[in-house]
């Protein structure tokens, strides 16, 4: 018989368990609750398993995690996921197989190991969309109050302004230049009171952006209020980047034709280098992230003197506290304000 201080059987609920095998503790519970620890804090979760949308929601929750740890630490095995997922290793390798197939891990002999460790490689759109869902919800949310009625913005491609394009219906007489396909067709089916979308030429890239010269000629043209831009990698020393030479080179055109400059990232951005700078931190107003991002990095855009907006996804704040902004440093809290005006 194992002891138990307390336990509360709904999805994903944080229990305290006193036992040493879990797998065990579970058969002397209902069939339908199990427990999963949680790769980073090594902590355990009460699960409750069922048909549908719920088991569909706990594979999510476990991918998550599997990703999470070996963007982390570089590389996992098999066994070692087994046990502290407490499942089957078979159970593991479809997941690896799933997450391999959407670009998010490499799967190798007895485990998987990180990918976008080279400056080159490019996840395609269907992959990066699968990251970090609810801070590009939040992020957009959070990028919505900066949006003025009768203005013109810029979105550049990627998966962060594809959310934050769903958000634009309510603005009245907007005006729209973008790159993406995505996005623009996003506005067409959606368009709510959007005056206009105006939508690049040129090639189309694996993240869904039209690069080229006509691309970059016709934002030569152009002046915008503000600029949304999605970047595939945030750095002290390189800055923004993006593995894609020829997207490097529009988003610059980009930059060049906003007044002001808001960068949309989640705190996994941090860190990671592409084979092309865009531009450096600097010429950031201001950056909407999440509360994941690392002291460094908010250290760095300090000392920069570069407004960060952070947002809390609900996991990662207290459950009966609020979710939203914080502050970064004392003057972020009239970023939103200072860049709307």
């Amino acid at each position: 018989m194992f002891r138990f201080e307390h336990i509360l059987l709904r999805p994903f609920t944080e229990v305290k368990v006193i036992a040493t095998r879990p797998r065990q503790m579970c058969d002397e519970l209902p069939r339908n609750v199990r427990f999963s620890s949680n790769l980073l804090t090594g902590s355990l979760r009460c699960v409750t398993l069922s048909t549908g949308n719920d088991r569909d929601m706990l594979a999510r929750q476990r991918h998550d995690l599997i990703v999470d740890e070996i963007r982390r630490t570089g590389s996992a095995r098999v066994r070692e996921l087994a046990e502290r997922l407490d499942v089957s290793e078979m159970t593991v390798r479809r997941d690896l197989d799933t997450l391999a197939a959407r670009g998010l891990v490499e799967k190798v002999h007895g485990g998987a190991i990180r990918v976008g460790d080279l400056s080159s490689f490019e996840p395609g759109f269907d992959a990066k969309q699968e990251r970090q869902r609810a801070e590009k919800e939040l992020i957009a949310e959070r990028a919505l109050e900066i949006v003025q009625p009768n203005s013109a913005i810029g979105l550049t491609a990627g998966t962060t302004t594809f959310t934050f394009a769903r958000y634009l219906r309510s603005v009245s007489n907007l005006t729209v230049v973008t790159n993406a396909p995505s996005i623009a067709q996003t506005l067409y089916r959606d368009q709510g009171q959007i005056a206009s979308v105006v939508l690049t030429g040129g090639v189309r890239t694996p993240s869904d952006a039209l690069v080229g010269p006509i691309a970059t000629s016709a934002l030569s043209t152009l002046h915008i209020d503000v600029l949304f831009l999605g970047v595939h990698g945030m750095d002290a020393g390189l800055g923004f980047s993006t593995p894609n030479l020829a997207e490097a080179e529009i988003n610059r055109a980009f930059i060049e034709s906003a007044r002001r400059v808001v960068v949309l990232a989640d705190h996994t951005k941090w860190g990671t280098r592409g084979l092309a700078q865009i531009a450096p931190l600097e010429r950031a107003d201001l950056i909407i992230t999440d509360s994941g991002l690392p002291a460094d990095a908010r250290q760095t855009f300090e000392m920069l003197g570069i407004d960060v907006a952070l947002v809390t996804p609900r996991s990662m704040s207290d459950e009966s506290g609020p979710v939203g902004l914080e502050s970064l440093p004392d003057q972020t809290s009239t970023a939103l304000a200072d860049t709307a005006s």
